[in-house]
C-alpha cells in the first residue's frame, strides 16, 4: 500500500501538461506530455521542429506532433542535443502517418532527425553499430538502450530512456 500512496502523492507534483498513465500495480507507467510542454522543453534546449505542413495536428500526417509524446523521449532528445553540440531539428512526432506498433511514433517513443554532418558523426562515432533493422537499414545503440535508425534522409530516433538525463 505504500507504493500506491507514493505513486498517488507523485502524480500530485507532475507538472501542468503531464499525464501519469498506468496503475500502482503496472512494471512501470509512462508519462506523457502534451504538444505545449514538449515545444517547450525543446525550445528551451535549443532544438527545433519543423513539418512539411507547418501543423502540429497528431491525426495530419504532414503535420509534426509531439502530443502524447513519452518524457523521456523529449528527455532523450534534451540529452542528445546537450551531449552531441550539435543542430538538431526534428521532422517527425506522434503524428499519423509512421509504422505502428508498440515503440513506435504514435505510441510517443520516437522522433525524427533531419540529417546533418555534425548529428551523423555524433552518433556514429558515440554509439554502437548495431546491424541492420528488420526493414534493411543500419542502427546504432547508444549505451542507455536508445536505438538511432539512419533510415537515408533523416534519423529515426527509439527511446526507451531518456539517455542520462
Amino acid at each position: 500500500m505504500k507504493v500506491r500512496s507514493t505513486l498517488t502523492a507523485l502524480a500530485l507534483v507532475v507538472a501542468p501538461g503531464v499525464a501519469v498513465l498506468g496503475t500502482a500495480t503496472d512494471a512501470f507507467a509512462v508519462t506523457k506530455i502534451s504538444n505545449a510542454t514538449a515545444t517547450q522543453m525543446f525550445r528551451d534546449a535549443g532544438i527545433t521542429w519543423s513539418s512539411s505542413g507547418g501543423c502540429s495536428d497528431r491525426n495530419n500526417s504532414t503535420c509534426t506532433s509531439f502530443d502524447q509524446l513519452n518524457l523521456t523521449t523529449a528527455q532523450g532528445a534534451v540529452t542528445l542535443k546537450h551531449a552531441s553540440g550539435c543542430a538538431l531539428n526534428i521532422t517527425g512526432g506522434t503524428e499519423t502517418g509512421h509504422a505502428s506498433g508498440t515503440y513506435s511514433h504514435w505510441n510517443g517513443y520516437k522522433l525524427d532527425y533531419g540529417k546533418n554532418t555534425c548529428i551523423t558523426n555524433y552518433i556514429k562515432n558515440n554509439f554502437t553499430y548495431s546491424g541492420l533493422r528488420g526493414d534493411g537499414y543500419p542502427m546504432w545503440t547508444a549505451a542507455s538502450g536508445n536505438v538511432y535508425a539512419d533510415e537515408g534522409t533523416h534519423w529515426d530516433a527509439l527511446y526507451y530512456s531518456c539517455g542520462g538525463c
